[in-house]
């Protein structure tokens, strides 16, 4: 398979965000980033403070947000927009209203078919990442992952209109699937979505994923013990994306709905074990 257009305009725009410029070059374009952007910057550094466009879009809290302690309470992984939820009918769940997918393709076939039916008939959430949201990605609940798969693939916009004319297009473009375990022993996925000038999808246990590259086949990891907490930083987007998150059945009940904006440490729902 040849790299598709998507991923080689993405991986010319990843070599200029990443490329460190002139200091007085390099604070007109964050500046004027933050700006054509409306970025809200006071959680954090000031935009000078930043070497490169991409140390901009993956920028760190100066102090970190607080969030529940009750192990009953999930947060939201990142700041976002949540484009649809509901739940999974079957193994179809909703790329955006009128616009399904199987989530059996896009976990791909890295992932066990036991694996892909425990979330049968479960719950699921998009949370779409705009260019001026924290870029970065938190695990939701104390966790276990079990599994990462790295499935190259296209980088189609991931934003309102193309959810809403682009078929397939959580399982056309390239992700990073994790299948973990919350403390009970449920089973949940999160899938980083790639899009359109995502220069990389950091994963940051498993420097073996680089993203955005030239690899043209699927690549599987396996972990024995490992272990996220709540609110733990496990990577980041370089530019806006989407995360999907799929829950079995009975594991969790959300207090989100579609077209909500929710903050990262945000509760958005409480198992129910």
């Amino acid at each position: 398979m040849n790299q598709h257009i998507t991923s080689a305009m993405s991986q010319a725009f990843g070599r200029f965000a990443s490329k460190e410029h002139k200091k007085y070059f390099q604070n007109i374009i964050n500046r004027s980033y933050v700006r054509m952007m409306g970025l809200d910057m006071s959680e954090f550094d000031a935009p000078d403070t930043y070497p490169t466009l991409n140390a901009l879009f993956t920028r760190k809290f100066r102090h970190k947000r607080s969030f529940s302690s009750d192990p009953k309470d999930m947060i939201s992984p990142c700041d976002s927009l949540i484009t649809e939820c509901g739940k999974i009918e079957d193994d179809t769940a909703l790329q955006i209203k009128g616009m399904r997918y199987s989530v059996d393709e896009v976990l791909g076939e890295g992932i066990s078919d036991d694996a892909k039916k425990s979330i049968h008939n479960g719950t699921f959430v998009n949370f779409y990442l705009s260019p001026r949201d924290y870029h970065r990605y938190h695990a939701p609940i104390d966790m276990q992952v079990l599994h990462a798969v790295h499935i190259p693939g296209k980088l189609y916009p991931v934003n309102i209109p193309s959810l809403k004319k682009q078929v397939n297009l959580f399982i056309e473009n390239e992700r990073v699937v994790l299948e973990c375990l919350s403390g009970e022993g449920k089973r949940f996925f999160m899938i980083l979505v790639g899009a359109l000038n995502v220069g990389k999808m950091v994963v940051s246990f498993e420097p073996r994923i680089q993203t955005n590259s030239n690899a043209l086949n699927p690549s599987q990891y396996s972990y024995r013990e490992l272990y996220l907490s709540k609110g733990d930083d496990f990577g980041c987007f370089m530019m806006g994306s989407t995360i999907v998150m799929l829950c079995e059945q009975e594991m969790v009940e959300f207090g989100i709905s579609t077209g909500h904006k929710v903050s990262f440490a945000q509760t958005i729902g409480r198992l129910t074990f």
